[in-house]
Formats: structure tokens, C-alpha cells, sequence
């Protein structure tokens, strides 16, 4: 008997054993369906804040890839490459007749980019613009502007047509290089990108402004270039050196100094990130009677003869800023300085001399060298220029790359653009080969064909069965003219088919030979470069940057004078009796420090931050003084703790009442900073001790409790800012005091003894002995008991 369906066979014997079905089990319910996440919420359904959240992230996205940043492949943005597209399909090539730029605009807006035509005005202007662009791709006819930031005409008066140079871009076009993709309303195609030649990004470089980054690409020789794209393809892993061997910095079209250290510029390019310092060229133009004159005629990347003659105007007549009375002492120094060494700026630049900025010494025997540093410091004669190769890579997406990811990127599209290119040109030659064969038939069999086609009611599928031939080669039999087919000539046809099948043969091998495509790749480039290459414009050559010149200062002794209320001025001289000084009604010395004019006064504020003004700087006289918050910018909450004054050059130990402190040089305390810069590390409710000079070789610090330790001043650290060491060991709840640091081993202790009463007494000898000590212990109790408030030295 067979199992039925309930049977399962017997392992261990012949028959089969019938199997009892156990009772189902109750089906579970399926478990709920999952809550969909926010990314799958639909727009109407979404938090306010998911919704502007993804609103603002799809419009990030947009700014990004389509209108601010370049593709590493042609260096284009959208809007610069649909103005260029649309220029081609209009026939302007460099030897049309220009048209008017409105016609382009309005081509480009109707077409391509559905966005306002000023905007793309502007972008086709700065492609026109010799002064923007190394080497431009627009040959604008009319006003473009200029470089002292003149605009351009208005698009009705102007004309355009392209440069030569733009076939760098456009020759490849229609050869099956790139991909064309719907416009925005999907009656027109437009190339997603174009089979640029060369690396145009690097050439003309581009600038735009994203939604959280920016890109800053400055432009190169293209010789250069050329000559970095050529080694990385001969050799794809050389280094960042060996490119810059042939590619050393930018070429900017207004030439200029590049006078960077070739540090900063390798650095730049390795990252992809870095600042430029340029400097103009001029030239010294003797005159008669022994006089000269310099001559300006290249200006820093970006800057204009109005600009320098304007900041001269405003170095020279400076006014006072907003809410204040009158210019302050070091704009009334920096006149007094330029003044004393200028007697003429002026521009003669003209369309024969873009630039020519004349300057005219006061006197013939001033040292052109020093007048030039004086302008340099005080005009952007000497600038920075920003470097940031932020652009949309081959994945499509933004990144800060190094100038060889650039350059790599840029032949990988090289190669795929000429394969593509060889496979179109490929497809058309066997194309032609095809109909030329056929033709070849039809011209031994004329006769027959003719008597075919006349007699048959279908010659197509007549001519395709006794022939052989495909429907493409006898569609263009019947296409051609009676009297074309008969004067077909063989010889010319089989001359034909010779050349196309060699250059078959030769396409064909470009295709399957890596190093045949690399040799032609290799062979354009250099043509490129032949045809369209010049010379550097740019010099590069290192040079110490000008600092601001500071104005002479007579080396005089002065007293300053600070006030509780924060009044500042200085009298002629040391010595002076405090008793002898006013001050407004209500107010009183808050410091009275010995100094001299070529010294820093040094402010710290409550919160440890350090401030710093020239003493030559603060007025003098029997006056008031000034508000000392006209010269320094106090942070918010802070006031003017300690006051200080003395050679830069000299150590100073600054504390604090929890007992931390360190060395530093004054000078580390100088700032040109009107914010000032972070000195001391502060904790809530420690205040700053009087900094104190630092003159032998060991410390004393007494403690609020009338303890005095004495230990080496070598166990503290010279720090140039920070919290610093611990100074003294202390109970709780209580600060330290003072702190001196004495020529000799005497200290003198100011203090409030018995009563309150205010007391002063040496330690020395035996009794200093008595609270020698390492750093960071609590020291000896002083006798007599006493509060101190100071220490100093004898």
C-alpha cells in the first residue's frame, strides 16, 4: 500500500506508519507595520522643522552643484557653461561677426538658465574681461569694464563673439564626447559638461560663494599647466614636488610678485587650501637734477589703481569713525609719516599702460627703498590672495582638493572624452565604409540596378535579395540621382574605402592600445600648448612681507597717568610730585607709572586679557586725558585690573589671588589688537595681582593669612600666556596676596597690622632664611602678625 499524504516511511522497517497531525497552532498576529521614518514622510505630513529642515538642505544642494561651484572636469559653472553653448549654436565663432550681447542673453534665458538676464549678463561680462580671465573665452566688443571697478555698458551696447580659445572647449562638441541632457522645460538638450583640452580650471580659475563653502581657484600659465598634465600622465604617481617643478604658482593676468615662501605655496597646493602674498612691480624713472620718481605698472591680483590712490586719500585726510570727535593718535602719527615722505600719487594709466600709478617723493635724497616700504605697509600695493580648490569632482560631489587630485581627475576625463570621441569618429567611418561598399556593387551592376528599380514593384527588397546588400546600402542606392549613379567613379570610390579603412584600422588600435591613446593624448596637448601658450606674467620670488611701518618716536621720558574712572594722559618727564595732579570732580590716580614714548603701556583687564597701547600714542598736556576705552576695546563685563609699563624686553611675573602664575616677556603682551589677546587663564572669582618685575633670582609671595615663601625663581615656568604654576601653598578660603621678585634677599612687607592699622617692615636674613622653600609650599607665618597687601624689593 503507498503512503497517503499523513504516511511518512519507515526508517527502520518496510511499512509505512501512519502520523497523527497535531493540532495548528494558533497563528500569532502579524506585527504592526513599521512607522515610517521622516525621510519617508511625504512633504504634507512632516514636522515644521523636518520640513524646512529638508526645504533648506534640497536648496543647499542646488546652490552647490548648480550655480556656485565648478566641475573639475571644464572648470565651468551652469551659467557660464550654457552662455558659451549658446554662443556656438549661434555660429560665433572667433572669426563671425559679433552680435549684439542682448541677443546672446536673451538666447541663453529663453533656452538654457531660466534665471534673470542682469545675472547672466554679469557672468558673460567677467568672461570677456582680459583683467578678470588669463586667458578669456568671450571677445567682448564695447565697454567691459575696468579694473578700477568701472561696469560694464549695458547689454544693448555691446557685442560678443568667441575667443579663439574657446575651442579649447567647444571643438569637441558634436563628436559624441559628452552627454546632452533636457533643458528645464525639456524643449532643448544641453551638454552636461564640455570635453575641455586642457584643465580650465586651473587657467582661468573660478570664485563663488555656497551655502557653507566657497571656492577661491586662482588662474595658471597654460604652458605650465600643460607641462603638469603631460608628467602626470607619463607619470601617474609623481610627487607634489616634481609637478611644481614645472607648475611652481599661479600666473595672474595682471602679473604682480608672488613673494610667498615656496613653503606656503607647496603647503597650498598639497591641501588645496592656502593664502597668497603678492606685491606690485614698479620701477625707479630718474628724473633731472638728480630727482626720480616710482612707477607702478603691476598691481596684486584683485587690486585697482583707484584703490591704492583712495587708501592714500584715506591714510593722508583720515576722518574720525562714527560717534567720535577726532582721529586717534596713531592715524594723526601714520599722516604725519606719509605726508613727511609723499608729495604726488597719481594715476596716468591709460589703454596703452593698463596700469601706471606715479609716486612722488617729497625730497630727492630720501632712499626709494624706505618709501616704498612706507606705501607698502599703508596701501594694498601689497596684498594676500585667498587660495581654495573647493570644486565638484568626478563623483559629483563638492571637496577640497590638492593641485594633483585636480590634475588626475581632469586626465581621467581626458581619457574617457577622447575614447569617446574615438568611438563616434569610429562608428561614422564604418558607416561610410558600409554605404561606400554598397555603392561599389551598385557601380559593377549598374545596368541590372537600373532595369531593376525601372521593372520592379518594390526595388528596395529586390536590390537587398539579388545583391546581398543591407537596407542602409539600399536606401542610399535609391536616394541617389540618375545622373549621380552614372558618374560614379570606381577609382574614386576604392580611393575612398582605402583611406577610411586605414583610418579604421588606426581607430581601432587607439581603442585597444592604452599606450597609443596616452601618445595622442600626449601629441594635443602639446599642440594646445604650441598654439595657445604664452609667458608667465606672474613673477614668483620670495620676499619678507612689509609689516606696518611704525612712525619714529622720539625716545623722551614720561610719567602716565591713570585714573579710578579710566582717564588717561601723560606729563613731560620722571619724577613728578603726585600731589601736583588733578583729576574731574570725583575721581583720583588709580596708577602713576615712570615710562618712556618708544614703550608699550600694558593693560590687563579682571578677566586676564591683555591689552596694549604705544605710550607715544596717549595725549599729553595739563588736560583730562582721554577715556582709556577709546584706545583699547575692553570685552564685555571686563574692567581694567592691573597697569603696566616698561621695555618690551623685559620679564615680569604675573599671578593670580588662586595662587597660579608664570613669566612671560612684556613683549608677549603687545598686541596691535584693539580687541587685545588672551594672557592669563582665569577662574571665577580670582582676581589679577600687580605684575612684578623681575630682577634677581628668586620669588617671594605672601599669602592673605600673613605667610611669606621664598623659593628659586627658576622653578617657575617663562610661558607666553596660559594658567601658569601653582606659586604658594594655601588653605581654604584663602588667596594669595603678593608677589615680588627682588634684586637682592630683602622684601619689603606693606600690610595692615594690629587695628587695621597700615604697616611696612624688611624680611631679611635670618627671618627670609626662616621661609626659603620650594615652589608651592605654604611658607613661614611672618612676625609681626600682619595682612599683607604689596611686597617690593630694597
Amino acid at each position: 500500500m503507498l503512503p497517503n499524504e499523513h504516511d511518512e516511511p519507515d526508517l527502520f522497517g518496510d511499512e509505512p506508519v501512519a502520523v497523527v497531525p497535531t493540532p495548528a497552532a494558533p497563528a500569532e498576529p502579524p506585527p504592526p507595520p513599521a512607522a515610517p521614518t521622516l525621510a519617508e514622510l511625504p512633504d504634507d505630513h512632516l514636522p515644521i522643522a523636518a520640513f524646512a529642515e529638508r526645504a533648506y538642505l534640497a536648496y543647499a544642494m542646488s546652490v552647490v552643484r548648480g550655480r556656485a561651484l565648478p566641475q573639475v572636469e571644464d572648470g565651468m559653472k551652469p551659467v557660464q557653461r550654457r552662455i558659451l553653448y549658446a554662443m556656438s549654436e549661434m555660429r560665433l565663432a572667433p572669426g563671425a561677426k559679433p552680435v549684439k550681447s542682448a541677443r546672446v542673453v536673451g538666447d541663453v534665458i529663453g533656452k538654457l538658465h531660466p534665471h534673470g538676464d542682469q545675472s547672466v549678463y554679469d557672468a558673460a561680462v567677467r568672461l570677456a574681461q582680459d583683467f578678470s580671465l588669463r586667458y578669456p573665452l568671450i571677445d567682448g566688443q564695447g565697454n567691459f569694464g575696468s579694473r578700477d571697478g568701472d561696469g560694464a555698458a549695458a547689454m544693448r551696447y555691446t557685442e560678443m563673439r568667441l575667443t579663439p580659445i574657446a575651442d579649447l572647449l567647444l571643438g569637441e562638441i558634436n563628436m559624441g564626447t559628452v552627454d546632452f541632457v533636457p533643458n528645464y522645460d525639456g524643449a532643448f538638450e544641453e551638454p552636461k559638461l564640455f570635453p575641455a583640452r586642457l584643465p580650465m580650471l586651473l587657467l582661468n580659475g573660478a570664485s563663488g560663494i555656497a551655502v557653507g563653502m566657497a571656492t577661491e581657484c586662482q588662474p595658471h600659465n597654460l604652458r605650465e599647466v600643460a607641462a603638469a598634465a603631460q608628467l602626470l600622465i607619463k607619470k601617474p604617481h609623481a610627487s607634489l614636488d616634481e609637478i611644481r617643478a614645472v607648475l611652481p604658482g599661479p600666473d595672474f593676468p595682471g602679473g604682480g610678485q608672488i613673494i610667498s615662501p615656496d613653503s606656503a605655496l607647496r603647503d597650498a597646493y598639497e591641501s588645496g587650501r592656502g593664502s597668497i602674498r603678492m606685491r606690485a612691480r614698479w620701477r625707479i624713472e630718474q628724473l633731472a637734477r638728480g630727482a626720480w620718481r616710482v612707477i607702478v605698472d603691476e598691481l596684486p591680483h584683485g587690486v585697482s589703481a583707484a584703490k591704492v590712490l583712495s587708501e592714500i586719500e584715506a591714510v593722508t585726510n583720515p576722518q574720525p569713525k562714527a560717534g567720535k570727535k577726532e582721529v586717534t593718535q596713531e592715524e594723526k602719527n601714520t599722516k604725519a609719516l606719509v605726508l613727511g615722505m609723499l608729495d604726488t600719487a597719481r594715476d596716468e594709466s591709460s589703454d596703452k599702460a593698463p596700469v601706471r600709478i606715479v609716486f612722488e617723493p617729497k625730497t630727492r635724497t630720501q632712499e626709494p627703498d624706505e618709501f616704498m616700504r612706507v606705501l607698502l605697509a599703508h596701501t594694498s600695493l601689497e596684498a594676500s590672495v585667498p587660495l581654495n580648490f573647493t570644486v565638484i569632482g568626478l563623483n559629483g560631489r563638492p571637496a577640497q582638493k590638492g593641485i594633483r587630485d585636480l590634475l588626475c581627475e581632469w586626465i581621467g576625463h581626458r581619457f574617457v572624452t577622447v575614447e569617446r570621441r574615438t568611438q563616434h569618429r569610429l562608428d561614422q567611418v564604418e558607416r561610410r565604409i558600409h554605404i561606400l561598399e554598397g555603392r561599389q556593387i551598385a557601380w559593377l551592376h549598374i545596368d541590372e540596378i537600373i532595369r531593376l528599380i525601372r521593372e520592379s514593384d518594390e526595388p528596395k527588397a529586390e536590390l537587398m535579395a539579388r545583391f546581398g546588400l543591407s537596407d542602409t546600402q539600399a536606401e542610399d542606392i535609391l536616394e541617389i540621382r540618375l545622373r549621380q549613379l552614372a558618374r560614379l567613379e570606381y577609382i574614386q570610390i576604392e580611393k575612398d574605402l582605402a583611406t577610411l579603412r586605414d583610418e579604421r584600422a588606426g581607430l581601432v588600435e587607439l581603442l585597444e592600445s592604452r599606450p597609443a591613446m596616452t601618445k595622442l593624448i600626449l601629441k594635443e596637448i602639446s599642440e594646445d600648448a604650441k598654439k595657445y601658450g604664452d609667458d608667465r606674467r606672474t613673477l614668483i620670488e620670495a620676499a619678507v612681507p612689509v609689516a606696518a611701518v611704525e612712525t619714529p618716536v622720539l625716545d623722551e621720558p614720561v610719567t602716565v597717568i591713570l585714573s579710578k574712572n579710566g582717564w588717561v594722559r601723560t606729563r613731560q618727564g620722571h619724577g613728578i610730585d603726585p600731589q601736583t595732579l588733578s583729576y574731574k570732580q570725583g575721581d583720583a590716580a588709580f596708577a602713576i607709572i615712570e615710562s618712556r614714548t618708544a614703550w608699550p603701556l600694558v593693560v590687563l583687564d579682571t578677566q586676564g586679557r591683555a591689552y596694549s597701547v604705544r605710550v607715544s600714542d596717549l595725549p599729553g598736556g595739563r588736560g583730562d586725558g582721554v577715556p582709556i576705552t577709546t584706545l583699547i576695546e575692553l570685552q564685555s563685563g571686563a574692567r581694567v585690573a592691573q597697569v603696566l609699563s616698561d621695555n618690551p624686553d623685559t620679564y615680569w611675573l604675573f599671578a593670580n589671588s588662586g595662587s597660579y602664575g608664570f613669566i612671560a616677556q612684556l613683549a608677549e603682551l603687545v598686541s596691535r589688537n584693539r580687541a587685545g589677546k588672551t594672557f592669563m587663564t582665569m577662574e571665577d572669582k580670582e582676581t589679577v595681582l600687580v605684575p612684578a618685575r623681575c630682577e634677581g633670582e628668586w620669588i617671594a609671595a605672601a599669602s592673605g593669612n600673613g605667610r611669606l615663601l621664598y623659593f628659586p625663581r627658576a622653578e617657575l615656568k617663562v610661558m607666553p600666556r596660559g594658567r601658569g604654576m601653582v606659586i604658594m601653598g594655601l588653605d581654604d578660603k584663602e588667596a594669595l596676596a603678593a608677589v615680588c621678585c627682588p634684586p637682592t634677599d630683602a622684601v619689603l612687607i606693606r600690610g595692615a597690622g594690629r587695628g587695621g592699622k597700615e604697616t611696612e617692615f624688611v624680611v631679611k636674613g635670618v627671618a627670609l632664611e626662616a621661609c626659603r622653600g620650594k615652589r608651592a609650599r605654604k611658607g613661614e607665618t611672618l612676625a609681626p602678625k600682619v595682612k599683607p597687601t604689596g611686597l617690593s624689593g630694597v
